[in-house]
């Protein structure tokens, strides 16, 4: 079978515009993919420099393939199964920064140059205070900073050659860290104070906030698509049909990134704290409020769960009734975040297993469900019944007094599982489960939750019942609160 570069040839290259900082699976399949459309519509007319920043990894597969490669989208939409694939053709260059220093540092020459994007995981926007200018600084915002320095002195400070730069990063205000550091980095290392001013007047930091799941390279089943395409792929991804991102900028950018205009999901904006929150509250907050729910009751994996008449129910009703009302956006715009929530979590390409969602669900539970819990009660004056259900069922997963190297050694009558968080919180429950106060122990771990949950009127009684109801049989307890 042919290669996907002997089957597909590509069209004349557009001129650099992106410097994108990453090779993975995940920007190739969200940002290089939404360039890739918007080319073709016509509303913006430029390719991407991939940068591989660290010394992991090969671009073999990108040479041989003329930087060609293949996204498909699976799972469901609208009510429809999406299978869609589309050859992305946005790329036109990758460079290793480390053996091609020269290449990557002439791209800060490129007139033409306009965004950096980058995805060097969470741990990736840090500062070292060690990091060296000399040769290839170590760090992300090391390299960042000595690149940005080579273009402001090739282009003597012009103020129309500074750049936008977009991190996606899953880290709060990523945009605002990426340019402390940048900043921090260019004070230490003595860079002229026009330098410095160049990056606070002429550079545009946005902190953004993305949102699909990338599963990459389909190991399991490659030889089957490679059937149903044709050809075959070394960069292949797979990825959701579902896509958001938002991005947060002082100055207005959407006429040089006009990504909306080709239709596609981007939301310019001064602020995404709401958007933010949105994700936070309803996407990760029905997962962490009914997936230990439904593991005690017998489920394995998301799609069951949904597909369950009482577990579906529950998830659907904890999001609609009690999340989604205490989303600080309008309704109509949250109502429909929640639809597509639900599909993206009965995709039938993803199996996404609920014990994999259950790591560290104490921290979890205090940053996804708990600003829920007092936004609902404060609103509607009496406790939220699922989410404090989800509560006693959070206790009554972590209950076993079997700590392990490996984690909490729990059963739910004839199922094992190992429980996975904090060494101090599984310690916690493994020394205080089989106490007669348990639950006031638990509530009032301020360690946990940043306030003793005690203070609420009711609280406490009600997760204790619930609890005892879960010990005896989860999904009869489940099926008794809804």
């Amino acid at each position: 079978m042919k290669s996907i570069n002997e089957i597909y040839n590509r069209d004349s290259k557009k001129p650099i515009k992106i410097m994108q900082f990453g090779e993975g699976n995940f920007l190739r399949s969200f940002f290089d993919y939404m360039i890739d459309i918007a080319n073709e519509k016509g509303v913006f007319s430029g390719d991407v420099a991939i940068v591989k920043p660290i010394s992991f990894g090969s671009l073999d597969a990108f040479y041989e393939q003329d930087n060609l490669y293949t996204v498909l989208l699976r799972g469901k939409e609208n009510g429809n199964i999406v299978n869609d694939s589309r050859v992305i053709t946005s790329v036109s260059k990758a460079i290793d920064a480390k053996n091609d220093y020269d290449e990557w540092l002439a791209l800060a020459r490129l007139d033409s140059l306009r965004f950096i994007v980058s995805n060097t995981t969470e741990a990736g926007i840090t500062l070292d205070k060690n990091d060296a200018f000399e040769g290839l600084p170590a760090t992300y915002p090391g390299k960042l900073t000595k690149w940005l320095f080579e273009r402001y002195n090739h282009f003597d400070g012009a103020a129309d050659k500074g750049v936008i730069i977009l991190p996606v990063e899953l880290i709060e205000e990523n945009g605002k860290k990426l340019k402390e550091c940048a900043l921090s980095l260019a004070n230490i290392w003595n860079l002229p104070k026009g330098f410095r001013l160049w990056l606070e007047e002429s550079c545009v930091f946005c902190s953004t906030l993305v949102d699909r799941i990338v599963t990459g390279f389909p190991k399991n089943d490659a030889e089957e698509i490679y059937k149903s395409l044709g050809y075959t792929d070394k960069l292949l991804s797979v990825a959701e049909p579902f896509a958001l991102w938002v991005i947060e900028s002082e100055k207005d950018i959407r006429n040089e990134l006009p990504l909306d205009k080709a239709g596609l999901p981007v939301i310019f904006t001064d602020n995404q704290k709401p958007y933010r929150e949105r994700k936070v509250r309803v996407l990760n907050g029905a997962h962490t409020s009914s997936v230990l729910a439904a593991y005690l009751a017998g489920k394995t994996i998301v799609r069951d769960m949904m597909q369950d008449e009482i577990l579906g129910s529950f998830t659907r009703r904890v999001a609609e009734e009690e999340i989604a009302p205490c989303v600080p956006l309008p309704q109509d715009e949250v109502k429909a975040f929640v639809d597509s929530v639900f599909e993206r979590f009965e995709n039938p390409f993803i199996d996404h297993e609920l014990l994999s969602i259950s790591l560290n669900s104490v921290s979890k539970w205090k940053a996804r469900v708990l600003p829920t819990f007092r936004d609902y009660t404060e609103k509607f004056g009496k406790l939220p019944p699922l989410v404090t259900f989800s509560l006693a069922a959070l206790l009554a997963f972590y209950s076993s007094t079997d700590l392990q190297a490996d984690g909490l050694h729990a059963k739910c009558g004839d199922r094992k599982y190992v429980v996975n968080d904090d060494r101090t919180v599984l310690e916690f429950f493994a020394n205080n489960c089989e106490k007669s106060d348990f639950v006031t122990l638990a509530l009032s771990n301020e360690n946990f939750w940043g306030e003793d949950l005690t203070k609420y009127k009711g609280l406490a009684d009600a997760v204790r019942t619930h609890l005892a109801s879960i010990k005896r049989d989860a999904k009869t307890a489940i099926r008794g609160v809804l």
